[in-house]
């Protein structure tokens, strides 16, 4: 399957998890991929294991929190490809505290990350999309905008915010040939979800040690055995960034095994 032969795609996040997954997903599918990572050593694991696909990806260092940082990288990748056709914001931070010992700034960050970064990494996009083909952006919202997930207060924030963004800029967009979705995931192994991540933006969540965990019983997936692997969310947003996603915008799709009902 080679959905992505001739197709140009930026990848937030493209140092380790979920980000990651997707990059070489749409090389194995013949794509020109952007990797941008605020982690040089995320970015060289990416290429290492690109293998002989490495010739078809650019990587960028890119903090999505600063301003000047998105507008430097973003205009490099589109450069790059000559183009763009297809972003998808992988890039995010989780962090989990109690919501009266969180402090103003680790709230503000988790925002300014995760959402205030999407929005900028699209804002400068939009131009490259407007011209490109069949352009498509795909947005991580999180099971966390819709259930209840302890501790994770300011993270279920910025991730409702993305989703609710989400379906705007579908509505904004759609006659000029732009569609907007979110995926939302939930008991996905990753960087993020359990610290071994590259990327400076995609660390652990680190419960606080006297959690509760019986408020966590119920979060396990009632297909299979335990978490999934990031390929498994990569796959899913493949198809919704290329022509197989033709006819789906401004709607979310939440890839969790069950876990919510």
């Amino acid at each position: 399957m080679n959905r992505y032969e001739g197709r140009r795609a930026l990848v937030t996040g493209g140092g380790s998890g979920i980000g990651q997954a997707t990059v070489l997903r749409m090389l194995a599918e013949g794509g020109r991929v952007v990797a941008a990572d605020v982690s040089e050593a995320g970015l060289a694991d990416t290429v290492a294991k690109a293998g002989d696909a490495a010739e078809r990806l650019h990587t960028v260092v890119v903090n999505i929190a600063d301003e000047s940082s998105v507008r430097e990288g973003v205009a490099d990748a589109v450069a790059w490809l000559g183009g763009l056709d297809a972003l998808v914001n992988a890039a995010g931070i989780l962090r989990s505290s109690h919501t009266h010992e969180t402090t103003l700034d680790a709230f503000e960050q988790i925002v300014r990350v995760n959402l205030v970064g999407t929005f900028l990494v699209i804002r400068e996009a939009i131009p490259a999309l407007l011209e490109g083909n069949g352009s498509a952006v795909v947005n991580f919202s999180s099971t966390s905008a819709m259930f209840a997930h302890p501790y994770m207060a300011a993270y279920a924030a910025s991730k409702g915010g993305v989703q609710s963004m989400t379906h705007a800029l579908a509505a904004e967009y759609a006659k000029q040939g732009i569609r907007f979705t979110a995926v939302q995931p939930g008991s996905i192994s990753s960087g993020m979800t359990d610290g071994s991540g590259q990327s400076g933006q995609s660390r652990g969540p680190g419960l606080p040690e006297d959690a509760d965990m019986s408020l966590f019983m119920k979060l396990r997936p009632a297909l299979g055995q335990g978490f999934a692997g990031p390929e498994t969310v990569a796959g899913v947003v493949a198809m919704l960034a290329s022509d197989d996603g033709r006819f789906i915008t401004g709607t979310e799709v939440r890839i969790d095994g069950g876990t919510h009902f």
